[in-house]
């Protein structure tokens, strides 16, 4: 099915016409992906955080002494992604490691006054974000499509 969406691309000779790529979901969702991640980051740049840090800030605030095994899982990282994400807010003294009462060979993570500051500012500036995300959509439409990118990433 041929789909009527004129998209821009950004070059030297102000060509907008992309082909038959603009019939490919795949790359409709990555020019979306980079217009959130584009936004996301002007909204974060005072704060010096990225994504997966300010997740990771607020799975920890949500689940006190979480695993970082656990926090990984949940957030579908890799080992050695999660461990440098919290060596670098470990760093900024945003969390601190312990270890689980019930679990010795697992360490905990909990936030520290700093970091729980800091998610406080980022919920702010996440909250523009979404208004200006969901903006784009009913609530109807929002509904939608967090169901279907549900699909995708499940």
């Amino acid at each position: 099915m041929k789909r009527d969406i004129d998209v821009a691309t950004t070059s030297s000779t102000g060509n907008t016409d992309v082909g038959a790529i603009n019939d490919i979901l795949g790359f409709h969702i990555r020019l979306a992906h980079g217009a959130v991640y584009r936004h996301f980051m002007e909204k974060f740049t005072h704060l010096g955080l990225t994504q997966k840090q300010v997740s990771v800030l607020w799975l920890v605030s949500d689940h006190p002494d979480i695993a970082q095994i656990d926090l990984a899982q949940r957030l579908r990282m890799d080992r050695a992604t999660t461990m440098a994400i919290v060596n670098r807010l470990e760093a900024r003294q945003y969390l601190v490691r312990g270890k689980s009462k019930s679990d010795g060979r697992k360490q905990t993570l909990n936030l520290l006054p700093a970091g729980v500051a800091a998610l406080e500012i980022a919920k702010l500036a996440i909250h523009d974000h979404e208004a200006w995300l969901k903006g784009r959509f009913t609530p109807d439409e929002t509904d939608t499509l967090m169901t279907l990118l549900a699909r995708i990433h499940e």
